[in-house]
């Protein structure tokens, strides 16, 4: 049976179900509902709205997604415009910097920095003004099926549900779709430990709308700004995973291991209350060009879980929710859609996925002698070139 997408938006009876309530999930619901895919919901499996990072940086690609759906205004109230993203060594010496505003021109389109909960908030909210049903402390164990005729999603009470079309938007940790559709989910640890944290400060902070990116031999810290008084920063150190943390707090973790790092971490570091700073232990997947199966198909991380040094986890999500709505617009069969979705994503997402490990691996090498050239080179590298190569991969089938 190849399933009739007209026939979809037409029986108010058909389902279409999302596993997972993230940002990719919202934008998705949210651009399929603005196509007359009316009968949406969305199963997540936390018992409120949470978020694993403290803030992202939604580029000038992220933005071109949010103005075809309306969302741009919004975004605009909850961050920052950003100018720099400036490189330094551990002991303060500038290694250079690109231009945001430069990519942002190339795009053209805006970047915000903005913290993460606020702006999964605001896309609840908008999913809720178009009547998108979101149903939390709902964890799915398992998809089953009796071929491409019927989908069911198990629960952990117990519980089933059928639906016409399944979105895996689950993560990369535990996806259960990730699981259905490639028979298998075993994300690959990165051998570094990201601590993220975000703060609110009554002093405004010294940082003037730049990107700082403060580089050591295995470790970096980074810290973006929001607004005056409000950033979202990242510590991280390469580390193995059974790694024990002997400090009584991140908090004190974080001031060992940037002890002699400059002024301005510590106080971040400092100043961040404790329950603000989060210990992620950092995973990817390997690419993989299985994307669908049946009635069930994977977005964001689920499909392509790349490493913060990409920058893009958070835009590449929205943009998969964007295209995948696009094809169920245009197009009258899952096969058909699924694989022009696929055709679109996949070599964007790996180019992205692959040079994230690969700018990882430089800056988590541990080899004194490989972190000095490292950081040599960057004194010397074309930044408006680096500039160009984000622009030609970020705007990639943006049109």
């Amino acid at each position: 049976m190849i399933l009739d997408l007209k026939a979809i938006i037409m029986d108010i009876e058909s389902k279409i179900t999302i596993i997972g309530g993230g940002i990719g999930g919202l934008v998705c619901a949210i651009a399929l509902q603005q196509k007359g895919f009316n009968n949406i919901q969305i199963f997540e499996r936390r018992t409120e709205a949470q978020s694993i990072g403290a803030g992202f940086v939604a580029w000038a690609n992220a933005s071109w997604v949010l103005n075809k759906l309306g969302l741009l205004d919004g975004l605009a109230k909850l961050g920052g415009r950003l100018k720099q993203m400036q490189r330094w060594t551990d002991q303060g010496e500038y290694l250079g910097g690109v231009d945001i505003t430069k990519i942002d021109q190339g795009i053209g389109y805006p970047s915000y920095a903005v913290s993460q909960a606020d702006f999964q908030q605001f896309l609840q909210h908008k999913a809720n003004e178009q009547g998108i049903v979101i149903r939390n402390n709902q964890c799915v164990i398992d998809i089953e099926d009796n071929g491409p005729e019927n989908s069911f999603l198990r629960f952990e009470d117990g519980s089933k549900t059928e639906a016409d079309i399944v979105i895996g938007a689950d993560g990369r940790m535990n996806s259960i779709a990730r699981k259905y559709v490639q028979k298998e989910n075993k994300p690959i640890y990165q051998n570094y430990i990201n601590w993220v944290g975000i703060l609110e400060s009554d002093n405004p902070m010294p940082i003037e709308n730049n990107v700082l990116d403060y580089w050591g031999c295995g470790t970096r810290f980074g810290i973006v700004p929001i607004n005056k008084y409000k950033v979202y920063w990242a510590g991280c150190k390469a580390l193995l995973l059974n790694n024990v943390n002997t400090a009584d707090t991140d908090k004190q973790e974080l001031l060992h291991i940037f002890n002699n790092w400059p002024t301005l971490i510590k106080r971040v570091i400092k100043e961040t209350q404790d329950q603000n700073i989060k210990r992620i232990p950092i995973f990817d997947h390997n690419p993989n060009p299985n994307w669908f199966r049946n009635r069930v198909c994977l977005l964001g991380d689920a499909a392509h879980a790349s490493l913060p040094t990409s920058g893009q986890g958070a835009c590449q999500a929205m943009e998969d929710g964007w295209h995948l709505s696009e094809q169920m617009a245009a197009l009258s069969t899952l096969p058909e859609v699924f694989n022009a979705y696929q055709d679109i994503r996949f070599e964007k997402t790996t180019a992205i996925t692959i040079s994230a490990r690969e700018f990882a691996s430089s800056l988590f090498n541990t080899q004194e002698a490989f972190c000095l050239k490292r950081n040599n080179i960057a004194k010397f590298t074309d930044y408006e070139k680096s500039a160009n190569g984000m622009i030609g991969l970020w705007s990639k089938n943006l049109k």
